[in-house]
C-alpha cells in the first residue's frame, strides 16, 4: 500500500474527528494556566501524532510542534502533509510513547484522539505518564483524552459501522476484547483503483482499552502531576454516566 493510500484510509476513518475542538481546547487551557505568555510560541509535543493532522493545525496556530508516532508509515504521511500545507520546522520521530526518551522538555504535551487507549497494559499507561512528566517543563501541562467505559461498552461493542462512497468504503465491526473494558475493531476497507476500475481490499485490527476515571487520576497523581481538570466532550462539564470522551488536564508540580 502506498503512503497516499495509507493516508487516505486513515484520514477517511478519522474525517469526523474533532480536530478544531482539540486545537481550541488546548489554546484555552494554555491561556488559562499561563502556558501562553505572549512572548514565545509554546513548545508542544504531539504524541501518537498519526498522519500529522493535528500537528499541522497546531503549528498553524502558533505552536512549536514536535510529532512522535510508533508508525513509520504514519510519520511519512505526516511529513508530506506538513510540506504540502507549507508548514516548516515540524520534526517527526518514530517512537513508542511508553518508551519516550531524548526529546527535551515542552510546555505542552498532548495525546489526542483517544490514542492512549491503544496501550494494552496498565504498565504501559503508567510508563507513558512517567515519560511525559520527564519531558514537561516546569509548570508544563499534559492534556489527553480517552474513551469512557460507557463508550467502549455501549457505543462500540457488538456494533457495526459502515461507509459507502464511490472511491472508498469500509465495514467496521467491534467486538468485546479479552481484557476488561477493551474492544477489538475489525475494519475492512474497499478502495477504488482508478487504473483498473476495481476495488482493493485492506483489513486492519485495532485494539483499544480504557479504565475508570479514578484510575487515570490516581496514576497521574502517582507520577507527580497535579490534576487540574477532568471534563467531558469538550464542554467543560463534569463527566456523566453516558459521557463518551473524557478529557484530562494535568500540570507538572
Amino acid at each position: 500500500m502506498s503512503y497516499e493510500q495509507f493516508a487516505y484510509l486513515y484520514d477517511e476513518l478519522m474525517k469526523d474527528a474533532p480536530y478544531d475542538e482539540w486545537v481550541q481546547f488546548v489554546k484555552e487551557k494554555c491561556l488559562k494556566y499561563s502556558v501562553t505568555n505572549g512572548s514565545t510560541a509554546p513548545q508542544l509535543l504531539d504524541l501518537a501524532c498519526g498522519t500529522g493532522e493535528l500537528s499541522v493545525r497546531f503549528a498553524e496556530n502558533g505552536f512549536q510542534v514536535t510529532g512522535v508516532d510508533l508508525s513509520e508509515d504514519m510519520l511519512a504521511v505526516a511529513q508530506a502533509k506538513a510540506e504540502e500545507a507549507g508548514v516548516k520546522g515540524i520534526p517527526f520521530f518514530q517512537q513508542n510513547m511508553a518508551d519516550l526518551d531524548g526529546h527535551g522538555q515542552f510546555d505542552v504535551i498532548g495525546i489526542f484522539c483517544d490514542s492512549l487507549n491503544y496501550l494494552e497494559t496498565e504498565a504501559e499507561v503508567i510508563a507513558t505518564f512517567a515519560n511525559v512528566i520527564e519531558h514537561l517543563s516546569d509548570k508544563g501541562i499534559f492534556i489527553f483524552d480517552v474513551h469512557s467505559i460507557y463508550k467502549i461498552a455501549e457505543v462500540f461493542i457488538n456494533q457495526t459501522f459502515a461507509l459507502n462512497e464511490e472511491e472508498v468504503s469500509y465495514i467496521w465491526n467491534s467486538f468485546p476484547g479479552e481484557l476488561p473494558n477493551s474492544v477489538e475493531h475489525e475494519l475492512s476497507f474497499f478502495v477504488l483503483d482508478e487504473k483498473t476500475g476495481k476495488y482493493d481490499r485492506f483489513d486492519e485490527l485495532h485494539l483499544q482499552r480504557t479504565y475508570p476515571i479514578e484510575q487515570y487520576s490516581n496514576w497521574l497523581l502517582e507520577a507527580g502531576f497535579e490534576l487540574l481538570e477532568v471534563c467531558a466532550d469538550f464542554d467543560d462539564t463534569v463527566p456523566s454516566t453516558n459521557s463518551e470522551r473524557i478529557l484530562f488536564v494535568a500540570r507538572k508540580k
